[in-house]
């Protein structure tokens, strides 16, 4: 059964509007006093002081004492109380579940990563996807009381607005949200994993106080989260970002989408997996053949250990990848002129290996006065970048009816 949130106690619609405007202050801008709140907020003190007394009294608020200033009496600091409500983001991907629980503040305070979870279009999958993130739940103990929403990240078309997803479990006319939230007993949203990825980024990765960000999820598909002053950019349908499927080579592979030559099937994980294959099975060298007995069972994650073992011939198909890769990230930063492009997913854990070669092609094919205002890092929290995402995702849409 769904939790009807906190607020919807106050009868007065302003009142609610205003007190959602001071939590998601917080939330943007962490702990502050009344008069900068007032000020940000553009309201005057003695209406946040009641709201912000309010909010206090039904525990989303908590006074942290006062703090030193340059002269006068020492203000009293608020912020958002981290034990009142909780949030679970659920990261799938192909072979595993990450699944973390974040308190109200954006700390994570339990996760579990590396689930061995086979993903299959299935309901037997889905059973069992559902499965994994009871049993995380009921690990909570009595925080599962006080959890208010879960995210599910899922790969491909997802529009979080309707809550169904087109590229996996779309299994009936209910959304996947829904039938999650009924299976749960929680209040559930779903939302593209690429997009996940970047907010987590873009909360408590490599983003500092950059506005614009394109985050390139490299991983067993490619994908981009894109980031527009400071708010995640959807498009129409919650589509945005499918810039795997980018109509880039004249060859005869036929994508997952069904369509041949897309980006994704020559610059990604899938496009490694199927080079390395090959060239072993053509007889070339490589450490992975002591490593995996069958190479029926070869992972990505067999191959970003051999690159970063120094393989010659990993390393020559991730470079050769990250070349091709970095000629249309050049093609990003000439739309979209970024402050900042993250590379991340687990082909980026191969670090220099592929970013040497993707900033070298950017340095060719971006435009000089384009390129020159925009960096190009690594994720920063690697392969938690979607479950911290999720999580965060799960607390933005705390308003949502």
């Amino acid at each position: 059964m769904e939790k009807s949130f906190f607020l919807s106690s106050d009868k007065n619609p302003k009142n609610i509007q205003i007190k959602k405007e001071i939590i998601n202050h917080f939330v943007n801008n962490g702990n502050d006093t009344i008069a900068e709140l007032s000020k940000g907020l553009d309201l005057s003190v003695p209406t946040v002081t009641k709201l912000i007394a309010e909010l206090t009294e039904m525990g989303l608020v908590a006074d942290f004492g006062k703090i030193q200033t340059s002269g006068g009496r020492y203000p009293n600091v608020y912020g958002l109380n981290p034990s009142s409500v909780y949030f679970v983001g659920v990261d799938m991907t192909r072979h595993h579940l990450n699944i973390a629980l974040m308190d109200f503040k954006g700390d994570i305070v339990k996760y579990e990563m590396g689930i061995s979870y086979m993903y299959e279009n299935t309901t037997e999958s889905f059973d069992r996807l559902c499965s994994h993130i009871q049993d995380f739940i009921n690990g909570t103990g009595e925080l599962k009381q006080k959890i208010y929403n879960i995210c599910l990240n899922i790969s491909g078309r997802v529009n979080p607005e309707s809550g169904y997803s087109y590229s996996s479990f779309y299994f009936s006319e209910e959304p996947i949200s829904n039938t999650l939230a009924n299976r749960l007993n929680y209040r559930v949203t779903v939302d593209n994993d690429t997009r996940s990825m970047a907010y987590g980024e873009f909360m408590k990765g490599s983003v500092q106080s950059e506005n614009n960000v394109i985050f390139v999820n490299v991983s067993w598909g490619l994908g981009i989260g894109i980031i527009i002053d400071k708010k995640l950019y959807y498009g129409k349908s919650g589509f945005s970002g499918e810039f795997g499927h980018f109509p880039a080579f004249d060859n005869e592979i036929i994508c997952h989408c069904g369509k041949k030559g897309c980006l994704e099937t020559e610059a990604s994980g899938l496009a490694i997996h199927r080079k390395v294959l090959e060239r072993i099975r053509k007889g070339e060298s490589s450490i992975i053949t002591q490593q995996v007995k069958d190479l029926n069972k070869l992972t990505l994650t067999d191959i970003v250990r051999a690159t970063n073992l120094e393989d010659p011939l990993c390393i020559e198909i991730v470079e050769e990848v990250g070349l091709k890769l970095g000629k249309y990230v050049a093609g990003l930063i000439n739309i979209f002129n970024p402050e900042l492009v993250v590379i991340g997913g687990q082909v980026a854990e191969t670090d220099a290996f592929i970013m040497l070669p993707i900033r070298s092609a950017v340095r060719k094919h971006s435009l000089g006065l384009v390129n020159k205002d925009t960096q190009i890092l690594l994720s920063k929290l690697k392969n938690k970048a979607g479950v911290v995402g999720a999580c965060m995702i799960a607390r933005s849409r705390l308003f949502d009816n």
